[in-house]
């Protein structure tokens, strides 16, 4: 009888590492790509969201490789300024001011409350070479920032994060792996 063999969900997940802004699989590829800013379009005129749109369709026509496009929720920590506001209250005598600085305390712990995140977009894509990828990467750039776009390459903790929304929906893990 043949012994089972135990499995450990890591087992399954062809990640390797992440790295200089590359999650390394088993296989050798590297995967990466840019960060894109967020953008509301909408509060723009009709010809500019129009060109904006057209820019986008070009950027997404020239890619003539597989890329993955992904939205995903990063939640909002403002605890250091909700800390500052706090000693902010805490120095301030005049009642006015105090109110102010309560009221946005408040919002503060409304948002915290109520999980709010902030969407983020990001273009991934993967290749085994360096120098594809940093091309790659430098042409996403110049095209995006040409359709009015900022967009950066990913970092560590943006593959992670986005790891963590896909693996683990959403919760970030704060413990260290055990490997077998």
């Amino acid at each position: 009888m043949a012994k089972a063999k135990n499995r450990y969900t890591n087992d399954d997940i062809p990640v390797k590492e992440i790295k200089n802004g590359c999650i390394l699989l088993t296989s050798g590829e590297k995967v990466t790509g840019v960060k894109i800013m967020p953008r509301n379009i909408f509060i723009l005129d009709q010809q500019t969201q129009d060109s904006i749109i057209a820019s986008l369709k070009t950027v997404y026509n020239t890619i003539d490789y597989e890329f993955w496009l992904i939205a995903a929720d990063r939640p909002v920590d403002i605890n250091v300024y909700l800390s500052q506001l706090e000693l902010l209250y805490n120095n301030v005598t005049n009642p006015a001011k105090r109110k102010l600085i309560m009221d946005d305390i408040n919002k503060g712990n409304m948002f915290m409350n109520n999980n709010v995140v902030d969407t983020e977009y990001f273009l991934l894509f993967k290749d085994k070479s360096d120098d594809v990828n940093q091309k790659r990467i430098k042409n996403l750039i110049n095209t995006l920032m040409g359709a009015g776009l900022t967009s950066y390459q990913t970092s560590n903790s943006d593959l992670r994060m986005i790891l963590d929304n896909f693996l683990n929906g959403g919760v970030t893990t704060t413990f260290g792996a055990v490997l077998g």
